[in-house]
């Protein structure tokens, strides 16, 4: 009975290793007691009837008894699981942001096994005076909030209004330079609703918590969004040229590459402890496939998923200013007039067995791809096979409209001042730039190597669009080989490795899964 009662006493959320019985003991005499089991700093102090516990007051099963932060700024929620009275409260859970040091007794519960309450009916010394409803209202405030939690931590003063610039910023890019207006405004506006001090709209219980618990925690969201993508793409162009394949495949190279470069920037610079986990993560920033790195960061390292999502959206956005100049870097002027030919026609046929065949080896022999893999296919199913089209309708219009406002707005939440403003996020950003660039060249490089031993020649230029921003790298490589040859029109050439780098970024989250997960 005695550890039935212990595993109830607490809520542990954000994949922190906390147990019940870490947090609170229980004596002889019915006491128990709530301890920090390790070094925390309190994020929100326990309230009741919209006030702070006070010695003497009641406390019943579900109770909340505080929101703390461990030292990697994972979220331990703690509520109650036993019906008593306070005896005892530490003066330190009436101020938040506080530290706690590990073995600290924050309040004690003498367990009852009835409570009878009286409400309305409990006098007050208190008492209310202009002063006091003026006080309350100024501290009600957001303007005093910031500027009192900032004196207790500048993350939740300073901080939560740079986060908010932050949030701005993407809306304006989104609105006025057309960067992935789809996904900065909503990610934006997830940034800047998360950062309201006193609003607690990301904390438990807050609307943006459960839009991520229950979309992109459990990976819902990005599956959808892939299934609309698929929905979208038509692999034609892929088929019609299988070589171009291997250029989508050497794009993932920047994925593998930045893995080690995260690896070595935790071991070189300090304040900078990436995991094998979060290296994977913030590697298939190099596929710069949002949903990918959004799914894969929600298996393996969470509490970096704002910054991996927003540096994946933000270098997909930039494609035209990032990937240009590098192509040019590796490409002669004659390499980038290379003229191809028309690509042959490919069968209504080829494309419904395409997505089955993909499919099936997906499943025979990459398993853990399977998820993004499958509903990228079954998307393209739908679109190819004819007889579906209310369900490709719907899949490439509303469903993939909806889920993109959510997946926003739940990115956005991650986007608080505590989690986004440390040296990690800034290593995530510089890394991200280094993965994509890796991408981009390695497409390009590829191409090249290929035309040794080709007849009929590829352009390089297409090799960058190997990184599966569909379909604006494909844009782009269009677009540089147009400056060199009017001409010489490549986006449909480019396709193919486009669609081809979806693809590759899905097998490479794959086998990342499968081998850290």
């Amino acid at each position: 009975m005695r550890t039935f009662i212990l595993v109830l006493l607490s809520i542990v959320f954000f994949g922190t290793t906390a147990r019940a019985e870490d947090f609170f003991t229980e004596n002889e005499a019915g006491v128990v007691t709530l301890q920090a089991p390790m070094e925390l700093e309190l994020v929100k102090v326990p309230v009741k009837d919209s006030r702070t516990f006070r010695v003497g007051d009641e406390v019943h099963v579900g109770d909340f008894l505080g929101l703390f932060a461990d030292k990697k700024h994972n979220k331990i929620t703690v509520s109650s699981g036993v019906t008593g009275r306070l005896i005892y409260i530490h003066p330190e859970l009436y101020s938040k942001y506080t530290h706690i040091p590990q073995g600290t007794e924050l309040l004690r519960i003498e367990k009852q096994p009835l409570l009878v309450s009286a409400k309305g009916s409990q006098s007050t010394t208190e008492g209310l005076s202009i002063g006091k409803v003026f006080g309350n209202l100024v501290e009600s405030t957001g303007i005093y909030a910031l500027i009192n939690d900032n004196s207790l931590s500048w993350t939740e003063g300073f901080g939560r209004l740079l986060m908010i610039s932050v949030g701005a910023l993407l809306i304006y890019l989104g609105i006025a330079k057309g960067f992935e207006p789809l996904l900065l405004i909503p990610i934006g506006m997830g940034a800047v609703l998360s950062n309201i001090p006193l609003a607690y709209i990301n904390d438990e219980g807050g609307v943006l918590r459960y839009v991520y618990d229950v979309g992109i925690e459990t990976g819902v969201f990005p599956l959808i969004i892939f299934m609309g993508v698929g929905a979208m793409t038509d692999f034609g162009p892929m088929i019609a040229n299988p070589k171009t394949a291997l250029l989508g495949a050497a794009a993932q190279f920047g994925i593998f590459s930045t893995l080690i470069g995260a690896l070595l920037l935790s071991q070189y610079v300090p304040g900078i402890e990436f995991s094998m986990k979060d290296a994977a993560s913030i590697g298939i920033i190099g596929g710069a496939d949002g949903p990918t790195s959004i799914f894969l960061a929600s298996r393996l390292s969470p509490q970096l998923l704002g910054s991996i999502a927003v540096a994946a959206y933000s270098y997909m956005a930039l494609v035209p200013i990032i990937q240009p100049p590098i192509m040019k870097l590796f490409t002669s002027e004659a390499e980038r007039a290379i003229k191809m030919s028309q690509l042959r026609y490919v069968s209504k046929r080829e494309k419904i067995l395409f997505p089955v065949i993909v499919i099936i080896l997906c499943a025979l022999l990459l398993p853990s791809a399977a998820p993004l893999i499958g509903f990228l296919m079954f998307g393209n199913l739908m679109k190819e096979c004819g007889v579906v089209d209310r369900l490709s309708d719907t899949t490439q219009n509303a469903l993939i409209n909806i889920v993109t406002i959510f997946l926003g707005l739940g990115v956005g939440s991650k986007l608080s001042a505590e989690k986004f403003l440390n040296l990690e996020t800034l290593g995530i950003i510089v890394l991200g730039l280094i993965a994509f660039s890796f991408g981009t060249s390695s497409g390009v490089i590829m191409a090249k190597f290929m035309n040794i031993f080709l007849k009929q020649k590829i352009n390089p230029l297409i090799g960058s669009a190997g990184v599966s921003a569909v379909p604006m790298a494909a844009r782009v490589s269009n677009k540089v080989g147009l400056e060199s040859d009017p001409h010489n029109f490549l986006l449909m050439h480019a396709m193919g490795p486009n669609v081809a780098g979806v693809i590759g970024s899905a097998v490479a989250a794959g086998i990342l899964l499968s081998v850290f997960l």
